[in-house]
Order: C-alpha cells, then structure tokens, then sequence
C-alpha cells in the first residue's frame, strides 16, 4: 500500500502548539486591551505534482488595500453568508484561484493567527484532489504558484528579520523560495507548520 504523501502534515495536526501572531517575535510590543478582531480562514491547500506535495499561494495584487503585492494563501475575513472560516476559506479560494469546493479535501485547521491588520485568521490545512488549473481573480491575485512542502516544512530555511512599523522595529519570519519573498503572517503560519511537523518526527 501507497503511503499517503500528506502523511506527515496529517499527523502534524495531532500535535499542540499555541496561537500565533504578527507580533509574535517582539516580546515588548504589547497588543491593546479590548481590541476587536474580525474572524477569516486562509486555505493552505496541498496539491501533488509529479507526486510531491506542494502548496498553493498567491502574489497578492499591488492594488489591495491590505497587504498589497505579498505572498499569502488565498482567503479572506468570513462573511455573513459563511457558516464559519472554514467556509469562508474555500469560498475566498474559490473566488481568488477558482479551486471549487468539490476538490477540496479539508483535513483539519491550526490555532488562530492573530494579524497587524486586525484580523484573526484560521488557517485550514486541505488536500486538492483530481487536476486543478489556477484562475486567478484579477483584481486581487497577481499570480497562483506553488512551493515544495519540503521547503515549507523545514525550520532551516525560515530567517528572522525586521523593519520599521508605526515607530518600532518589529521582527517577522521569512522563508523565500526563489523569486517569491514570504513573510509576515504567512511565513509564520507555515512555520507553525513546521515545528508541529519537526515535533511529529523528533
């Protein structure tokens, strides 16, 4: 019997970690008391090719209001008509990268990411199924690529770095892949993948 090459992110899923955030790396950065967070699902959804697992992101277009021209996964902040960010993360991906629902397997979601934009992001971890040609939306997605889960899941390859925001230095993790920088809360939601994976195998 075939291994299941999802095996590892499967797995991952059964161990404990705490909820992230943006600010996560800057211990004296203290968030505000009463602040009111809108809830959203982001769809890390995993495609084989040439059988190797690789995940869908998006180069986010330089036009958005909110973090323009980065790399994210695709979703967005869960609506009225949305049963729950579960929901509203295959319903952005279908709208961002025209992934239908119907492919979609969802195998299980992280603890909540909480962003520098007032966002509290569920991260939904998915298998696609059957042959899946990327439409991005042209108004919000630049581009759909991929990347290899081997180079998302090793710790090794993140870096931390910093730069100025609202008068402080804030520090954030990266993990680029080729011409692709990713940072900032997606970075940071895969490395949380990344640890749980590298706890699944220590």
């Amino acid at each position: 019997m075939t291994s299941d090459p999802l095996a590892p992110v499967i797995a991952a899923l059964s161990c404990t970690s705490a909820a992230s955030s943006d600010f996560d790396l800057n211990p004296d950065f203290r968030l505000p008391e009463g602040r009111k967070l809108r809830p959203a699902g982001v769809l890390a959804a995993f495609v084989l090719q040439d059988g190797v697992p690789h995940v869908i992101l998006t180069k986010r277009s330089s036009a958005l209001k909110h973090h323009p021209g980065q790399i994210a996964f695709p979703g967005g902040k869960q609506d009225e008509g949305d049963a729950d960010v579960v929901a509203a993360a295959l319903r952005e991906a279908q709208e961002e990268v025209g992934l239908d629902p119907a492919q979609v397997e969802v195998l299980g979601t992280l603890p909540t990411h909480e962003t520098v934009t007032s966002f509290l992001v569920t991260p939904v971890l998915a298998r696609v199924t059957g042959d899946f040609t990327p439409r991005p939306e042209p108004g919000e997605v630049a581009e759909v690529f991929t990347v290899p889960l081997s180079h998302v899941c090793d710790p090794a390859r993140f870096s931390v770095q910093s730069r100025r925001w609202r008068g402080m230095r804030r520090s954030y993790y990266t993990v680029p892949y080729g011409p692709y920088y990713i940072w900032g809360a997606t970075a940071r939601i895969l490395r949380g993948l990344a640890d749980r994976m590298a706890q699944e195998t220590a």
